[in-house]
C-alpha cells in the first residue's frame, strides 16, 4: 500500500499542501492515506507523522513530495529510513535533492546509503571538532565540557549536613540540586569525604 505524509511549516494559512497532495494522488495515492502536518520540521511534536509512522505495515510504501519534508535534519531522516528499513517498509522521495531516493530499488538504496554514510561523516566531524576545541581550550588553562554541578560549597554544606542524623538524603539533594548519585560520590551516608570530593575540594 503506498502511504503519503505532507507537511508545511505554518500553522497560520499562509500555506497549504495543495502542491503535495496533487502529487502524491498522481503518484497513485488514496487521498484517504494521506497524513498532514502544520508545523517546523524541527519539531519532534508532529502528531501526524507519528500517527503516519505508527500505521505503516511491512511491504507498505511511505512517499513524500521532498525530502526536508519528512526530517528535520539529516540524521534524523537516517534514523527514520533505518527504522522504516528494519519494518519492512519502503521510502520513495517525488522531487527535490531526494528525487533518486526510492528504498524500494537497488538504485534507490545505494543513494540514501551515500545518505548515511554523510550523516555519519557529520557526527564524526562534529566529535573531531569538539575534541580538538576542549584539547586547545585545556591548552590554554580552560577547562571544557559540562559544568560540574557539585561546587566545593555545596560539598561542605552535604558534609555537614550528612554528619546530622536528622538529615534527608532527598530533602539534601533537592536543597543541593544534585542526585543521590552525585552526592554518594562525594559525601558517604555518614558525613565522610569521598575521593570525587577530595578532588573537588583540593581543585584551584
Amino acid at each position: 500500500m503506498l502511504i503519503g505524509y505532507m507537511r508545511v511549516s505554518k500553522a497560520d494559512g499562509s500555506q497549504n499542501t495543495d502542491l503535495q497532495r496533487d502529487a502524491l494522488v498522481t503518484a497513485g495515492i488514496d487521498p484517504s492515506n494521506l497524513y498532514e502536518d502544520h508545523a517546523s520540521g524541527k519539531k519532534d511534536d508532529r502528531p501526524q507523522l507519528a500517527a503516519c509512522l505508527k500505521g505503516l505495515r511491512a511491504g507498505d510504501t511511505l512517499l513524500v513530495w521532498k525530502l526536508d519534508r519528512l526530517g528535520r535534519d539529516l540524521r534524523h531522516l537516517v534514523n527514520t529510513v533505518h527504522d522504516l528499513t528494519e519494518r519492512g517498509i519502503g521510502l520513495k522521495v517525488l522531487t527535490g535533492e531526494g528525487a533518486a531516493i526510492d528504498t524500494t530499488t537497488a538504485s534507490g538504496k545505494l543513494v540514501f546509503g551515500i545518505f548515511a554514510a554523510l550523516a555519519e561523516f557529520e557526527r564524526a566531524l562534529i566529535s573531531e571538532r569538539t575534541v580538538a576545541g576542549l584539547t586547545a581550550a585545556r591548552a590554554r588553562g580552560r577547562k571544557g565540557g559540562r559544568p560540574y554541578k557539585m561546587t566545593p560549597a555545596k560539598v561542605r554544606l552535604a558534609l555537614a549536613a550528612m554528619g546530622q542524623p536528622e538529615t534527608k538524603v532527598s530533602a539534601l539533594c533537592t536543597e543541593l540540586g544534585i542526585t543521590r548519585q552525585t552526592l554518594y560520590r562525594h559525601v558517604s551516608p555518614i558525613g565522610e569525604l569521598r575521593v570525587d570530593g577530595k578532588k573537588l575540594l583540593n581543585a584551584k
